[in-house]
């Protein structure tokens, strides 16, 4: 985890029209290579920390009537060749949500930062400018973006002392001790994480902004599944060259029915946001929305999850008990996805405050899995009298991560009502006395 910080945690008012300064700790990955080496870590990567500066990010001098009272970077007051602090100048590509970050560090949220070497689509690895990514997720919920920094011509290059040389980078550092650069092209979404229902709709969220608006090269799109170690294609859109069909669009294929983009938000708007008509289990997992622009190409994560809330009841709507020594009730759990669900059992008699949880007689079937993917499991329950008088209230609780509470289903131990001993054997007078009447009668009418 790589956490946010600020000199405080508000803008000063000199710089409220203009814009603020978010300051990052990062990690540095190396040995990434290629386009997106490095990002999202693991143990084949170096790290070494470093420092992002995001300058003059937009704010909404009314969006917080407290951005009044923060210092801007201060950058080191003795610059030092080993120190990584990639500054972000303020440029035309908007970056998205920029309050988001401004605000993580009074919120207490998390944003984790890493940059490393990138190399645009078709261009010399040796020739400037040097490029490098960075990618930064607000957790909890918040923005992710992976942003394409452009190296700035050295604002010291044409005075007579030699500029300070980046031990790592070996890159000239301005004279404050930064690296200058800006942002020439983001990925952005900003709902990085969505639980769906199943059989519902869901959009997953995915944007982009360049520095320049024309897509030299092409605007392409590529939405990929991952999930358990297999992937497959759900949307792609390219653009027709020029000199193909002049005017032509973007078109756009399907490798699922319901999935689409807008291509016309696509091109004007830099929205490739998919949508998903009709969730199946078979349609959770890891998005990966892949943007191509001219030269530039980088992805964003869309992680969609199917939740689908068991269907609870129980086998009796009250337990009668007669003769029988003990009695099983079940507890059926229906039709859930994900596959995790606890299921409990309490009882709560008239001379208890408070219910008590069931161990003894207890037991859980296996579960069941059905042809659209999702679950069902079976509890069971042995009631017996002596520890479960008439008058007690048996509950089958279950908790699951679709449900917004634990559902509670319950019955009552009842008592078979009782027979009248002298009502039994009154009737069965009468009956002999019928019978032996109409006996009686049979064997005279036969004599005569």
């Amino acid at each position: 985890m790589f956490i946010i910080f600020m000199i405080g945690c508000l803008v000063s008012s000199t710089y409220a029209l203009d814009g603020a300064d978010v300051v990052l700790s990062c990690s540095f990955v190396e040995e990434g290579g290629g386009m997106m080496g490095g990002m999202g870590g693991g143990g084949l990567f170096s790290r070494t920390p470093a420092t992002l500066v995001l300058r003059d990010l937009p704010v909404d001098p009314d969006s917080d009537s407290a951005l009044d009272s923060v210092t801007p970077f201060d950058p080191p007051e003795k610059p030092s060749a080993d120190d990584l602090i990639f500054e972000v100048k303020g440029s035309s590509v908007e970056i998205p949500d920029a309050d988001t970050l401004l605000h993580a560090d009074c919120n207490e949220q998390e944003v984790n930062c890493e940059i490393s070497h990138y190399i645009p689509r078709g261009s010399d690895p040796d020739a400037p400018p040097s490029h490098f990514i960075g990618s930064l997720q607000v957790e909890g919920g918040g923005i992710s973006l992976t942003m394409v920094l452009q190296v700035l011509t050295n604002e010291e290059a044409a005075s007579e002392t030699l500029p300070l040389i980046q031990s790592k980078l070996e890159l000239p550092l301005s004279q404050s001790g930064t690296l200058l650069t800006e942002v020439v092209f983001v990925v952005f979404s900003r709902s990085p994480s969505l639980s769906t229902p199943l059989g519902g709709d869901a959009q997953l969220d995915c944007g982009f902004r360049q520095r320049n608006s024309s897509h030299v090269g092409g605007l392409g799109l590529e939405w990929r599944l991952q999930h358990r170690g297999s992937g497959r294609k759900v949307l792609e859109m390219t653009k027709v060259e020029e000199g193909e069909e002049a005017g032509a669009g973007p078109t756009v294929s399907a490798g699922r029915d319901g999935a689409s983009v807008d291509p016309a938000l696509a091109v004007e708007e830099g929205n490739v946001s998919m949508s998903l008509t009709k969730l199946k289990v078979v349609d959770e997992g890891t998005y990966i929305c892949t943007v191509t622009s001219g030269m530039f190409q980088t992805q964003q994560i869309v992680q969609l999850h199917i939740d689908q809330p068991p269907i609870v009841s129980l086998s009796e709507e009250m337990v009668v008990f007669q003769d029988e020594p003990a009695q099983r009730l079940s507890c059926h759990c229906k039709s859930y996805y994900p596959l995790d669900v606890q299921v409990e059992w309490l009882s709560l008699s008239s001379s208890e405050a408070e219910p008590i949880e069931i161990s003894d007689g207890a037991s859980l079937s296996s579960h069941r899995q059905h042809s659209d993917g999702t679950y069902s499991v079976t509890a069971q329950l042995t009631l017996r009298l002596s520890a479960h008088p008439p008058g007690t209230t048996v509950t089958c609780r279950v908790a699951h991560q679709a449900l917004s509470a634990e559902v509670d289903v319950s019955t009552t131990v009842r008592l078979a009502p009782e027979t009248d001993d002298n009502l039994y054997a009154i009737i069965v007078s009468l009956l002999v006395v019928i019978v032996g009447t109409v006996f009686f009668y049979q064997v005279m009418g036969g004599t005569n």
